[in-house]
């Protein structure tokens, strides 16, 4: 283990035996830090936090700390954080609260930019590339490998689908579908399949074209989206992406970007 003298800690914190701690870090009681993760410096991490192995924690952070929700009243909620993570510059980490779980959560071998801001009972799966600027409201989802514009902002409840790339700077009010391209410039929409996404993650032309079908008939057909599901049901190789791409659409309370 590797302290710095300037930190400060305390006594409660638990902390891996090699995990190192940057100059003037503050760390609250009910912190714990796994093995090999390092805190550059000046990282402030306090509430109920529970850190993994292997992360790396870029200067002027903050993780764990209380929500900015009138609605919180001091209620023991946490904030998780699993393994592998880069938590770059000015990163802010809220944790949750008694309406929302009470805990906000982030997966595996996730990029953090600088400036990102996770608010209270935000869950971020694993492999996701948020980039600098992203803002998320409470309650929001983010499933695994889906990619995050710059300066995108995203409103609370959405959940955005897995492998799903965001384009910089959109305002996203409802569910991104999974698989998929979606930007927003005067309004938010698809453009289709995230061919380069897929194509990086393993994905073959026998996944890719399908999903571009799908969208093509949910986005440019002018079908509602009743006779678009029934379409891609009828016309489209029932493939697994195709399946958790019409599960994602059914279970879409707030609706989907289209």
């Amino acid at each position: 283990m590797s302290i710095h003298p300037t930190a400060i800690i305390d006594p409660k914190t638990e902390i891996a035996d090699c995990a190192e701690i940057g100059p003037y870090c503050i760390i609250g009681p009910e912190v714990s830090i796994g093995p090999c993760t390092r805190l550059m410096s000046h990282v402030v991490l306090e509430g109920k936090l529970t850190i993994g192995r292997d992360n790396v924690f870029f200067p002027f952070c903050s993780c764990g700390v209380a929500p900015q929700d009138k609605k919180y009243k001091g209620e023991e909620s946490e904030t998780i954080i699993g393994n592998g993570n880069s938590i770059r510059e000015f990163v802010t980490i809220h944790r949750g609260t008694q309406g929302g779980g009470m805990r906000t959560v982030i997966g595996d071998h996730n990029l953090l930019m600088a400036y990102v801001h996770i608010a209270h009972d935000v869950i971020i799966h694993n492999h996701t590339i948020l980039a600098n600027g992203v803002t998320f409201a409470g309650h929001v989802i983010v499933e695994d490998f889906a990619n995050i514009g710059g300066l995108s902002a995203i409103h609370q409840f959405c959940r955005i689908g897995k492998h799903a790339m965001v384009g910089s700077r959109s305002v996203i009010k409802q569910n991104v579908l999974p698989f998929s391209q979606t930007a927003s410039d005067h309004e938010c929409k698809i453009y289709g399949a995230n061919r380069v996404g897929l194509q990086r993650g393993g994905f073959g032309p026998e996944a890719i074209e399908p999903l571009q079908n799908a969208f093509r008939l949910l986005s440019s057909s002018g079908l509602n989206t009743s006779q678009a599901l029934t379409r891609i049901e009828e016309e489209i190789p029932q493939t697994g992406e195709i399946k958790d791409l019409l599960e994602f659409i059914r279970s879409s309370e707030r609706g989907f970007v289209k």
